[in-house]
């Protein structure tokens, strides 16, 4: 115990103490050491098994000495495990011409291509294809079957069937790719390819760059690889004999002697990089375990060796510490892992290995009576074939698909069945399968199918060529084009579908190609002529359907099946003159051909085509049956008899299904029994014309039809005949009966029988075996009376005895055959049973007044029971051991009736033959019952009918259990009866004795308490529930979830399909079921009745000690909880919703929306197929509530979201500047930036997206509840995908300066463009860096530049302390063309010299003015100081916008500055230094003048221009003029600020409009609106903040717009705790009902299910008064899907709102029904008000106008035709009148416009008449 602690402690990794090599040696032994029991013992607790433990490098901590470590267990290679780039040993198994298969180990199968060889191979194939003149080297030249190659798995893909299939490639460059020129060493093995052939050898392509591998003639002593036979691709595998030049030049050889024995050795410097398959080593076994063997190798190298890969001989011998020789199978480079093999056949290997085993090919052989000779729970079974033989059973094969694994039970069998799937010639072992679905294949390989056959397949896909048909897995067929239907089918795809189930008959089959050809011709395929399989079949004389293939002037070639086909010369072609058969016939056609001469040995043929045109009445009698015994075989089943085909002759025919059996209810019972390519024998044909011939197997008709009774011929009858038939028809006035040849007589209603008959459908069965006696002849119209009396007729001595023989031989031949058919070991054990046989029970459920049921460890899952006549005066316990007689086995329902009577139960006495006894009844089933005779314990059957012409009889005088009879003893030991005695017996009167429990006095009460057990016979079976016919007649219902117990319900299945129509069951009382509602109510009260209760068949709950306790539908919500894994069935679809309801239990039904159903987008189009009706599912819980109800299903395996995964969403909005809006599963939403759709961005880039669209996302993380999203392949498919274009940007990390980057546009203002980066990070490119034009206003750039435009910019700069991205989308960075186009005709941008040029003169100039308007005193102070305003304005050096001037004389400069001065004094605050510290609570007189920097500007323009001023001086013209025009430019600007309809483009223009308006909250949500727009956040919410301070308290409107506003940008911006803070405080200033609304109308609207729903249950509890909100909530829910929560919210409803208010309340919501909802639901709420208010006109009118829009035109006719007999005032009759008037004509007919006119005269009539009265 204490070293076990030691080495694995409790707590986690213990920090080893520092310590030498030698103890850090043994604790890491000890770590890999452990017990196999106890890894068993794991194995079979269902622990999950890790494939491989994480390898190691050297020197990782706990183990320096091993390279790799060891996996946790020893288990074969399975496919899963594969991985790309792994390499393998393998043998060439099949040769073709474009690919190779080779066998892997552990029974894997892979394919070369031929692309796959090596590069010389390529090139040379592609110089053969271009040239005509050379034949191509195929690759059957260049490998054998048998040939060990080295390979590595080059790609996995996966077939249309879902499985893997494995590309492997023998490329030198791949196999050896780790290896290098130094690596390579003397004596290493290596495999290579031919890459050219020399006078003295040929260059070896060994995959090794920079080095050339010679193998000269002399090296070569390989009979397989002699350079006479070698060519261009050839694989070798070689051995290094020479290096030189640093392994540049290497001399190789190829004798197989030295090269299969040369072992590796460490001195080769191998290592786990370039470690090979194929390679030799020595080994030592480290440790034996019971799955394989752990060894060493190389010193340093461990491995496994698998159970296929120990010679099972020697296991003694292995042994730890034993050194043997091994060789390496695999190598897992990314894992480390070696696989190793120590069989003969591998470690010395012969020049060829077998493929074929030395007992055959017995692929596709099914093997019985095997034992398991081993088991090994990872990998599979070794089973015993009975020849000694091991096969290898892999684990996925010892169990169905679908069923969970279960080894004990294999291992408790003491044989098995098995069939052989495929030889693996690496590890020279059979591999089969244990699973019954693969043995009963009737097809598993080409061979199983022969020409002729009729088959069923699904069709795969439909090509040019013809129609690709799938009979299994792996067998396909083709339908050529001519062979798709009779006619030449112009449009194929409009009459096949992939997935089509069709019939075809099988053309021809090549076994070696693997080739199947078939037709749907339907005159082949339900062709009744003989088939020619073969030359020896086409008989002279003989005629079959055949098709033409070719059409020439000689004549036509019709080809039959295989290869026969013969030549119709041209005067056999018809018996008219046919000049151009071209022009008669066509090839595919099918006709009827007549062979005329056949050579077999030459295999020619001639036909004709003439006696099958003009002779098929003679041809058809040619086939004459007598009375002979024939032989069929089952063609086809239908109701009315099966199609079969008469062998050997293949005639076909028709069995009805009256002419099984005399008895009518094994004719049924033997319809069940029999199936398609089933024999039958004894049958005899008794009807035959031109059309068909009919056979019979009555055996009284047989008989009568061999003994020459039976008359052929209506002159052959006579009065007083007595002959055998069958009853027909049934009419009133008689019964038709029917006799051989097609005789039929009437017998009357007078004649059937000697008790007078009232209703003749009460007297016989249709197809009931009779003899008939005749009566009367009508020589002239051929017809004949007969009579059925019994006293009249007379049967043949011993008759009665030999039909009882036969039906009882035709019941059991029918129980054997089902129970093969269904292969099940219940049925083979109930087909075992026979009457009389002892079995020893136990007591399952005592039932008072009922029965009993028992329980056996032989016959699980079958019902035994016995009834209380059968237990009459014994008492039983459940547990209680017993020993019963077998009275009955049903093998349809698994029901065995047995007795324990005493009297039945002990030793059996022996019969007297001819004595007279006494019998009871003991049971009786429908033709056939078992009596008791007297004491003796012998039980035997009996009729029920005594003669074949008995009537039925009525319930008073019928057969009955318990009725004592007197019997005859005919045979006391019967051989034909198993041994039981033959008895006859007459119908006399008998007698019945009375059960005690008879005489008690019944209950009053009729109804079934909670928890009784009760029995019943199944009625009908629907996919979600079972209805049962208890034994008083009422109806009971079994719930989908209480068929059978939660364990056996396997996924995909349906319960309900296992129980059968008219079987018994016993169930047991759980609930009621209201029939008006279907509401399920449980019941509390022991005493109640209902009409329908609902029971469980459940067998754990059916035991009386089972206490059974009353579950309401909360308690069992609230027992789920969230991630439960439940099991579910599916009730419901809703297709316009597409969601799911299922069911869990009887009162719970769950929801599952489309997102949380598939995985996979293309189940979106198939969700009624993926799901049907009562099929079982597994589902996670995702979210439960009481009030309301609401269940929350996933059927995709997950309950909630992760970040990293996958999942399904759907787009429910497109915003150009964001991304896309998605909706998630389980209520949660997501946002997919622009820059995550694609990894190659393209302009447009929203295009390609619509609304309601399904998509796969990547979930990259959760923020705010809301998931950010990628749509990018490389996050959906990372394997797949190419790289990415435009890299996908996670942080500024991922940025450089200087490097050249795409984005798309977010917004444009002053500040410049901003470029969305990636979700997260936006860039700015400043105006000037923006275009080479001189732009002073951005509206500009906004017009040409729309919201996500795709961009190429360049980064400038990075500040990743304050997260700031500044770029230039200028050409001279960027490369591309500028954004704004030439066509606009802008000026450029000064830049450099020109620009400090400019800025010069332009200072010189504003000097001199200056100077001069100082000097000038004429001029009034105000006009100057106006001047130098404007002049001081132009000195904006820090504005963030140049200035351009156009130089061409000074007044074009003068008259420019003001547009230029407007411009940079309204860029000024919008730039990103000076937004951060603006306040919006700045005053307009804080604002300075602009006066205070104009004199230090002019001064200085005084002091360096003051002799210019004069030169400057303006005349004052000029002064009046500029003043004008400045007056009028005032003007104009204040017009447009004064316009309503102008909305503002800057904050200036905001602020402006708000002081004019400071109540305006449109205004206030504008402003708002234009910071959103340039993502500015917090802008936006201060902009709100001031808005709720600033807007009068008076207006509350506008207030509440505000705050509205502000709760909608906390949701979408913002935190839940921002959101909750806002919330609370607008419930202070506003009135609560309206804010609550808004905010339940926020969360509705971003699909926030879970808090809308949240808010809304606060909000009926404070407002419950009011109706509004009811209804809103009302609405909410039945917008999603959540009817039942919103009936319950109505009753709630009406509860708390006043009563006069229920009919509006009621109506509100009936409208919301009929819009969101159930239209049926809604018209029923309005009948019910309408009912108690016929009177309420308002109610009528709203009611129409919903069915006009909703209902049909029947309901809508039906509704005005109610209204219009209202009692209420004429004229509100004639208002509907008119409407009703209106309404037919718009939609109906003449006709009905003058049926309402008619009503409307009748109604005046009426009206007249009363007031005259």
């Amino acid at each position: 115990m204490a070293s076990a602690e030691e080495d694995f402690p409790r707590g986690g990794a213990v920090k080893k103490a520092r310590g030498n090599k030698i103890d850090l040696q043994v604790e890491v032994d000890n770590l890999f050491e452990s017990n196999e029991k106890e890894e068993c013992e794991q194995w079979m607790g269902g622990i999950k098994d890790k494939k491989f433990k994480k390898q190691k490098t050297v020197g990782a901590k706990g183990d320096g000495l091993t390279l790799n470590a060891d996996a946790e267990c020893v288990e074969i290679l399975h496919s899963k495990d594969v991985k790309e780039g792994m390499l393998m040993l393998g043998c060439v198994k099949d040769v073709s011409d474009f690919e190779v298969t080779v066998g892997l180990p552990c029974g894997l199968q892979g394919f070369l291509s031929i692309r796959n060889i090596c590069d010389s191979y390529t090139k040379l194939l592609t110089e053969q294809l271009d040239s005509t003149d050379e034949d191509i080297c195929s690759l059957s030249h260049l490998f054998y079957t048998g040939m060990m190659l080295r390979c590595v798995v080059a790609k996995l893909d996966t077939t249309r069937g879902g499985t893997m299939s494995i590309q492997v490639s023998v490329n030198p460059k791949l196999v050896n790719s780790a290896l290098t020129s130094s690596a390579l060493k003397a004596d290493m093995v290596l495999s290579g390819c031919v890459e050219s052939l020399e006078d003295h050898g040929c260059i070896v392509d060994i995959g090794v760059s920079g080095t050339k591998a010679f193998l000269p003639k002399k090296a070569d002593k390989d009979k397989q690889n002699s350079n006479n036979e070698l060519k261009v691709g050839q694989y070798l595998t070689c051995q290094i004999k020479e290096v030189k030049n640093d392994g540049r030049v290497l001399r190789l050889c190829t004798n197989s002697l030295p090269v299969g024995r040369a072992l590796a050795e460490s001195k080769q410097g191998w290592t786990l990089t370039n470690l090979l398959p194929g390679l030799l080593v020595k080994a030592t076994v480290r440790k034996v375990t019971r799955n394989g063997l752990l060894m060493d190798f190389l010193s340093s190298f461990r491995g496994q060796v698998d159970i296929l890969h120990m010679e099972q001989e020697m296991a003694a011998q292995y042994n730890k510490g034993s050194n043997m020789l091994a060789r390496v199978l695999y190598v897992e480079p990314s894992t480390r892992l070696v696989g190793l093999s120590l069989r003969d056949h591998i470690v010395q290997p012969e020049t060829r290995m077998n493929t074929i085993p030395a007992c055959g090919d017995r692929v596709g052989e099914v093997v019985k009576d095997c034992k398991m000779a081993s088991m090994h729970v990872m990998s599979g079974a070794v089973l015993e074939l009975p020849d000694k033989t091991l096969a290898f059973v892999h684990r996925n094969n010892l169990k169905e698909i679908n069923e969970p694994a279960n080894e004990n039970k294999l291992l408790a069998l003491p044989k098995h069945t098995c069939r052989i799937i495929d030889f693996s010639p690496i590890d020279q072992i059979h591999f089969a399968t244990l699973r019954k679905t693969v043995i009963e294949k009737t097809f598993f390989r080409y061979s199983d199918l022969q020409a002729g056959q009729i088959v069923e397949g699904t069709v795969s896909v439909l090509l040019n060529r013809g129609m690709v048909v799938h009979l299994s897995s792996h067998i396909r067929g083709l339908v050529p084009s001519t062979h798709l239907s009779d006619i030449v089918l112009k449009n194929p795809e409009k009459k096949y579908a992939k997935g089509m189930k069709v019939k075809c008959r099988v053309l021809s089959v090549d076994v070696d190609n693997k080739k199947l050809y078939l037709t749907r011709k339907k005159a082949l395929i339900e062709s009744s002529l003989p088939l020619f399989l073969s030359y020896d079949d086409a008989r002279p004389g003989r005629v079959s359907h055949g098709y033409i293939v070719n059409v020439k002037n000689f004549g036509c070639v019709v080809r039959f099946y295989s290869d026969v086909k013969g030549l119709v010369p041209v005067n056999e072609l018809s018996s008219e003159v046919i000049v151009n058969p071209e022009e008669v016939f066509y090839v595919g056609q099918v006709l009827r051909a007549r062979v005329l001469q056949c050579d077999p040995e030459k295999k020619k043929m001639i036909l004709s085509f003439k006696p099958a045109a003009e002779g098929d009445t003679e041809e058809m009698g040619k086939a004459q049956f007598g009375c002979e015994r024939l032989k069929a075989k089952v063609l086809k089943k239908s109701v009315n008899g099966l199609e079969v085909s008469i062998t050997p002759n293949g005639v076909p025919a028709l069995l009805p299904t009256m002419h099984l059996s005399d008895l009518v209810s094994n004719c049924s019972l033997l319809w069940e029994a029999l199936q398609e390519g089933d024999t039958i024998s004894n049958l005899v044909c008794f009807l035959q014309n031109k059309n068909k011939i009919t056979v019979t197997k009555k055996p009284m008709v047989i008989w009568s039809l061999e003994e020459g009774v039976a008359p052929k011929e209506f002159s052959e009858i006579t009065v007083g005949m007595q002959m055998f038939g069958w009853i027909k028809n049934i009419m009133a006035y008689g019964v038709f009966v029917e006799f051989p040849y097609g005789l039929v007589g009437l017998a009357p209603k007078s004649a059937m029988s000697h008790k007078f008959i009232a209703d003749t459908t009460d007297t016989f069965h249709v197809g009931q075996t009779v003899v008939a006696k005749v009566t009367n002849l009508d020589e002239e119209k051929k017809r004949f009376l007969v009579t059925l009396k019994i006293s009249e007729v007379t049967l043949p001595e011993g008759s009665a005895q030999t039909t009882l023989i036969h039906a009882v031989q035709e019941r059991r031949a029918a129980t054997e055959m089902i129970a093969l058919k269904e292969a099940r070991d219940l049925y083979q054990q109930l087909a075992a049973l026979s009457v009389g046989q002892r079995l020893k029970l136990a007591v399952d459920t005592v039932k008072d007044g009922d029965g009993s049921t028992f329980k056996s460890d032989e016959l699980v899952g079958a019902t035994i029971r016995a009834n209380k006549y059968h237990l009459m005066g014994i008492q039983l316990t459940p547990g209680q051991k017993v020993t019963a007689v077998v009275i009955y086995a049903d093998i349809l329902s698994a029901t065995v009736h047995v007795s324990l009577l005493s009297k039945l139960v002990t030793k059996k006495k022996t019969l007297r033959e001819e004595s007279k006894y006494s019998a009871i009844l003991q049971h009786i089933d429908k033709d056939l019952a078992i009596i008791s005779v007297e004491d003796t314990a012998q039980l035997t059957f009996i009729q029920t009918r005594s003669h074949l012409n008995e009537v039925i009889l009525p319930e008073s005088v019928k057969l009955k259990e318990g009725m004592v009879l007197t019997v005859e003893v005919v045979e006391p030991s019967c051989e034909e009866l198993q041994g039981l005695p033959l008895l006859s017996w007459k119908h006399a009167a008998p007698r019945r004795l009375r059960n005690v429990s008879e005489n008690r006095c019944q209950d009053s009460d009729t109804g079934y308490r909670f928890g009784e057990i009760v029995q019943g016979k199944v009625r009908t079976v629907k996919p979600t529930n079972i209805q049962v016919e208890l034994e008083d007649g009422s109806t009971g219902f079994v719930h989908v979830s209480e068929v059978m117990e939660a364990t056996e319900v396997s996924q995909g299945s349906f319960p309900t399909s296992f129980v059968k129509v008219g079987s018994v069951v016993t169930g047991r009382v759980i609930g009621r079921r209201e029939v008006n509602s279907n509401g399920l109510l449980p019941i509390s009260q022991p005493r109640l009745t209902y009409t329908s209760p609902e029971l469980t068949l459940i067998p754990s709950k059916l035991d009386k000690k089972t206490e059974l306790k009353s579950v309401t539908a909360a308690e069992k919500l609230s027992s789920y909880k969230v991630g439960e894994e439940i099991t579910c069935f599916v009730s419901k679809f809703h297709p316009e919703r597409k969601s799911l309801e299922v069911t869990s239990d009887l009162s719970i039904t769950g929801t599952v929306e489309l997102l949380a159903m598939i995985t996979d987008l293309k189940d979106s189009s198939r969700l009624e197929k993926l799901y049907k009706l009562g099929q079982a599912v597994k589902a996670k819980v995702v979210e439960m509530s009481l009030k309301p109800q609401r269940f929350l299903l996933s059927l995709t395996g997950i309950h909630e979201l992760e970040t990293g995964s996958i999942t399904l969403g759907i787009v429910t909005s497109i915003l150009p500047h964001l991304g896309l809006m998605v909706k998630l599963p389980f209520g949660c939403t997501g946002t997919v930036a622009i820059t995550d759709l694609a990894d190659a961005y393209k302009p447009n880039p929203l295009a390609a997206f619509s609304k309601d669209q399904l998509l796969r996302c990547y979930l990259l993380g959760c923020e705010n509840d809301k998931w950010h999203l990628s749509l990018r392949p490389s996050r959906l498919n990372p394997q797949q995908t190419k790289p990415a274009k435009d890299t996908e940007v996670l942080s500024l990390k991922d940025l450089q300066q200087g490097q050249l980057i795409r984005g798309f546009v977010k917004s444009i203002s002053e500040q410049g463009v901003f470029l969305r980066l990636s979700n997260s990070i936006t860039g700015r490119a400043e105006l000037q860096r923006s275009t080479k034009y001189f732009v002073n206003n951005h509206k500009v750039l906004c017009n040409h530049l729309p919201p996500s435009t795709l961009l190429t910019t360049k980064i400038i700069s990075i500040n990743r302390k304050e997260k700031l991205v500044e770029l230039s989308l200028l050409t001279v960075d960027t490369g591309k063309p500028d954004v704004l186009p030439e066509s606009l005709h802008l000026p450029l941008r000064l830049v450099g010299q020109e620009k400090k040029k400019y800025n010069l003169e332009k200072k010189k100039k504003r000097s001199l003015s200056e100077s001069e308007e100082k000097n000038n005193e004429t001029e009034p102070p105000k006009k100057k100081k106006k001047t130098k305003k404007k002049k001081t304005n132009l000195v904006d050096n820090d504005s963030g916008v140049d200035v351009y001037f156009r130089e061409e004389d000074d007044q074009e400069a003068k008259d420019t500055n003001p547009v230029v001065v407007n411009g940079s004094s309204s860029s000024g605050p919008f730039r990103l230094q000076v937004a951060a510290g603006f306040s919006w609570d700045l005053g307009l007189s804080s604002l300075k003048p602009a006066t205070a920097n104009m004199h230090a500007d002019s001064s200085d323009g005084e002091d360096q221009d003051e002799h210019n001023s004069k030169s400057q001086k303006k005349s004052r013209y000029e002064l009046e003029q500029e003043k004008k025009v400045a007056e009028k430019a005032l003007t104009q600007r204040e017009m447009e600020l004064m316009d309503p309809q102008l909305r503002p483009q800057d904050a200036a223009a905001f602020e402006r409009l708000l002081l004019a308006s400071p109540n305006s909250s449109i205004l206030w949500l504008q402003y708002m609106a234009h910071h959103l727009q340039a993502t500015q956040i917090e802008q936006a919410r201060a902009v709100a903040e001031r808005a709720l301070k600033t807007i009068s308290f008076r207006e509350e409107q506008e207030k509440l717009n505000v705050w509205v506003a502000l709760l909608n940008l906390e949701n979408m911006y913002g935190t839940q705790e921002g959101l909750k803070n806002v919330f609370e405080r607008a419930l202070q200033f506003c009135e609560p009902m309206p804010v609550y609304q808004q905010l339940a109308d926020i969360y509705s609207k971003s699909d926030k299910m879970k808090e809308a729903e949240n808010l809304y249950k606060s909000m009926v509890k404070r407002f419950r008064q009011n109706k509004a909100v009811w209804l809103s909530y009302g609405t909410f829910l039945l917008q999603h899907g959540q009817n039942d929560a919103a009936s319950a919210l109505l009753q709630r409803a009406l509860k708390s709102l006043p009563s006069k208010e229920s009919v509006e309340v009621i109506t509100k919501f009936a409208q919301l029904e009929f819009r969101f909802g159930n239209t049926e639901k809604g018209r029923t709420m309005f009948d019910k008000i309408l009912t108690s208010y016929p009177k309420r006109t308002d109610l009528w009118s709203i009611f129409i106008d919903l069915m006009v829009k909703h209902g049909s035109q029947k309901e809508v006719r039906a509704i005005f035709d109610r209204v219009i007999h209202l009692s209420v005032s004429v004229k509100k009759i004639k208002f509907f009148f008119k409407r009703y008037l209106e309404y037919e004509k718009k939609h109906g007919t003449p006709q009905s416009i003058q049926a309402v006119k008619q009503k409307a005269v009748e109604f005046v009539e009426g009206k007249g008449s009363e007031a005259a009265s």
